[in-house]
């Protein structure tokens, strides 16, 4: 089933994408036939079971595979044919990620962790400096820049990958299951982030199987068996600033 079309502009599209893998001989359908599109400045999450294909989705539409057959459309720009080299600029340009396990260096400062991108760009270090610091800033952790992963919480570590995903000023962000190595503040504290950035004009693709999460977006696609099996505007959308005000004044300190 595809999306209804949007009176908006897209900036992310797939079209008819199916995804299929050989394993161990035996042809596996990881996604038939999706089409869905993401529109410019738009909190969306992709939500459905283990196995559902939310994952692959969310991998083809943020260039990190390619699908076997149909079209991915960034910005009004089908990117399904482009070399591994132009797809990685792409990327590197427009796309921050953040998944479940951080994916940061162990050993590293979290200002460190944070300039990677940049230094794959070629950025210069003290302009790698000013925009890790800014990008820490911007979730909070402007007094954590010298503390390695070890010496952070889960959620400091995964507000670390977000900032890692914002230093490069991308107009997208794909965050697949963000809060799935949280406790439930940290997860809390994780998704209103999200929201700011959303609410401050950055498109974010939430991939997720937890319902209540994916009420934290303005749309959710529904995924099932490879297909897309729905659409669904949120109605009374979660507000996660308002989730932290409630919680108990000694849960939100420190």
């Amino acid at each position: 089933m595809s999306e209804p079309a949007s009176t908006r502009v897209a900036v992310l599209e797939t079209r008819d994408v199916t995804k299929r893998y050989r394993l161990e001989g035996v042809e596996v359908n990881a996604l038939r036939g999706v089409s869905i599109a993401i529109n410019k400045g738009e909190m969306v999450s992709i939500m459905g079971p283990s196995g559902s294909g939310k994952s692959t989705l969310m991998h083809i539409v943020g260039l990190l595979d390619r699908p076997t057959e149909g079209q991915v459309i960034l910005d009004g720009q089908d990117v399904s044919t482009l070399s591994p080299n132009e797809l990685a600029i792409l990327r590197n340009r427009h796309i921050g990620f953040v998944f479940q396990a951080f994916n940061l260096l162990p050993r590293t400062s979290a200002q460190a962790n944070v300039e990677l991108p940049l230094v794959y760009g070629g950025a210069s270090a003290s302009e790698r400096s000013r925009r890790a610091v800014n990008a820490l800033e911007r979730v909070g952790l402007g007094n954590r820049l010298t503390h390695t992963s070890s010496q952070l919480s889960g959620g400091q570590q995964q507000r670390v990958a977000i900032a890692r995903a914002l230093v490069n000023d991308p107009s997208i962000v794909l965050a697949d299951e963000p809060t799935g190595n949280l406790d439930s503040r940290s997860g809390i504290e994780v998704m209103s982030i999200l929201q700011d950035l959303n609410a401050q004009g950055i498109t974010v693709v939430l991939v997720t199987h937890d319902a209540r999460i994916a009420r934290h977006a303005q749309r959710v696609i529904h995924v099932l068996d490879g297909r897309v099996q729905s659409t669904e505007i949120v109605s009374e959308r979660v507000n996660a600033a308002e989730e932290l005000r409630a919680l108990p004044a000694e849960e939100v300190a420190g």
